[in-house]
């Protein structure tokens, strides 16, 4: 059994396939023992509530405090995830998925769970990755870039921004006319898709 910590950010729709398929599945091989966000206002952390999992903020605010201000990015991103890091080990997680966890990871948690830390990226990686590439963003880069195809990647987290090893890609057509809305609504059921198979991966 992989004890597995879910990071999100917002609404949870990938996390919500975790958790229907651990419920759906006999004899499932991972079991989710912490939904952790950087911002309160997540509706993730309610349906890992909803589904009786341990729900915690880590934000910037709550973990810096008056120090916030003064922080950089980097700093803020660090501190962050050493709280992350903290959380995973007193929930006793075996691996970190990155479902729409809409930050950087630095510092020791990179090591600590070296090749146990896997993300979901809204595109074909290594194309449309990077700092600022997440969400709507990302869709928006493939329609003005007249790309033909788009879809999501799961890849193992490293040091860098989306450099990771690739795990699982799945791939749909973009279509004339095509809006951010409506190309992440063919993306959408994809992810939910990579994201369990990318788990089960790790199982392995």
């Amino acid at each position: 059994m992989l004890n597995i910590a879910v990071l999100v950010s917002g609404g949870g729709t990938n996390l919500q396939a975790l958790i229907d398929y651990e419920k759906q599945t006999e004899d499932c091989p991972y079991h989710i023992v912490l939904v952790a966000s950087n911002t309160k206002r997540a509706y993730a952390l309610e349906r890992a509530k909803a589904a009786g999992i341990p729900a915690e903020v880590r934000s910037p605010v709550l973990v810096l405090g008056p120090a916030l201000m003064s922080a950089t990015m980097d700093e803020k991103r660090e501190l962050v995830s050493d709280a992350m890091l903290d959380l995973c080990r007193e929930h006793k997680a075996d691996a970190i998925v990155l479902a729409g966890y809409l930050s950087v990871l630095k510092g020791t948690i990179i090591d600590a769970y070296k090749d146990r830390i896997i993300n979901l990226h809204p595109a074909l990686l290594p194309k449309f990755g990077g700092v600022g590439m997440w969400g709507h963003n990302v869709h928006e880069a493939v329609i003005e870039a007249g790309e033909k195809e788009s879809g999501c990647t799961v890849h193992l987290v490293d040091s860098g921004c989306d450099t990771g090893r690739i795990l699982v890609q799945k791939r749909v057509p973009v279509l004339p006319g095509d809006t951010p809305d409506s190309l992440y609504e063919r993306i959408a059921p994809e992810e939910h898709k990579a994201i369990v198979e990318a788990v089960l991966m790790l199982c392995k």
